[in-house]
């Protein structure tokens, strides 16, 4: 067990995050989607944390949004260890 490591209960999923960027500027899913090349309902699935962020996705976030695609990845990569970690801990 690593020690000395903050470990959060919960990890939210990265849509949480674009989701309230994107109401900080006022912009809708819609709008992003349409700067974007997604879909509607691709960027609702994010949002919603049921479709990932994947590299492609991050690079396209940087291009409208102006926030690395660093931060997204980094954001899906910590989402994605806190779904396994919960659940090597729970078997």
């Amino acid at each position: 067990m690593i020690r000395n490591e903050y470990t959060p209960d919960e990890v939210s999923p990265p849509g949480e995050s674009l989701a309230d960027l994107l109401e900080e500027r006022g912009m809708s899913q819609a709008e992003l989607a349409q700067k974007t090349g997604y879909s509607e309902k691709s960027i609702l699935e994010i949002i919603q944390g049921r479709a990932p962020i994947t590299p492609e996705i991050a690079v396209k976030l940087e291009m409208v949004l102006e926030i690395p695609a660093r931060f997204w990845n980094a954001r899906q990569a910590q989402y994605q260890e806190s779904i396994e970690k919960k659940q090597q801990t729970h078997r």
